[in-house]
């Protein structure tokens, strides 16, 4: 059977909405030193491998949005998608203080290999589901850890992270500013720009609106918590979107 570096839930769905998931999966494919970066399956499980809780908020926004939704199907590991491919962290050989043992000594032959092979049809996904419309609103979905190593732990419930196009942005945030419950990041926990990301490449240089979000992991872990977060987001998205008339 044929490994398939990209899944595409509600392809035939016809709202605005494309939501995406670089970071949906931790496997490692087959051809990939026989299936194992030779790590042990604690830190397979962990968020050096996968964004865990986003595949499973983006299949349920997708499905409330009425919108395609664009996941990986590789762990960031074998070759992180959200990087662009000149990056010298798309191939990444330590992580929060982990060795990954099977890229140490990777050259640049097995380097192109992963690109063609996972990164480039991942990202040819994107592009065709993205141009389906003129008018795509691109929501990229990805959760980050509550602490990294040596650290201090990290407050947000939610980050909202934008680049040099904050039209939706700015507005979602302070919309979500208004449920006093949340701590709402503002490119936090990371930056919002960074060239040749997937927003980057997908949405900022055609012109798209545009957000990333950004669901602290251990608030989603369930798949009960990954539904609850869609219900709460879906209708938070359409009434911005509304509002700001893009």
């Amino acid at each position: 059977m044929t490994y398939l570096p990209f899944h595409v839930v509600g392809e035939d769905r016809e709202s605005r909405w494309l939501i995406t998931c670089d970071h949906a999966s931790n496997a490692v494919p087959p051809e990939v030193n026989g299936g194992s970066l030779g790590l042990p399956d604690e830190d397979m499980a962990r968020h050096i491998a996968w964004d865990p809780g986003a595949a499973g908020v983006s299949i349920g926004l997708g499905e409330l949005l009425g919108a395609p939704v664009v996941m990986s199907n590789f762990s960031r590991l074998v070759i992180d998608p959200n990087r662009g491919e000149d990056d010298p962290t798309v191939l990444m050989k330590l992580y929060d203080g982990t060795i990954i043992p099977a890229n140490r000594h990777v050259d640049e032959a097995e380097r192109d290999r992963r690109l063609n092979a996972y990164y480039r049809p991942y990202h040819g996904a994107v592009a065709r589901m993205a141009a389906r419309r003129d008018d795509t609103v691109y929501v990229a979905i990805h959760s980050f850890t509550r602490q990294l190593r040596g650290r201090d732990p990290r407050p947000w419930h939610i980050g909202v992270l934008y680049g040099k196009d904050d039209r939706f942005a700015q507005p979602l945030l302070r919309r979500l500013r208004d449920e006093t419950d949340l701590c709402v990041g503002e490119n936090e926990p990371y930056g919002g720009h960074l060239d040749g990301d997937s927003v980057d490449r997908h949405a900022i240089r055609p012109g798209r609106v545009n957000v990333l979000i950004e669901l602290r992991n251990d608030l989603i872990r369930t798949d009960a918590q990954q539904w609850a977060w869609a219900e709460r987001l879906a209708p938070i998205l359409e009434e911005v979107l509304d509002a700001a008339q893009l």
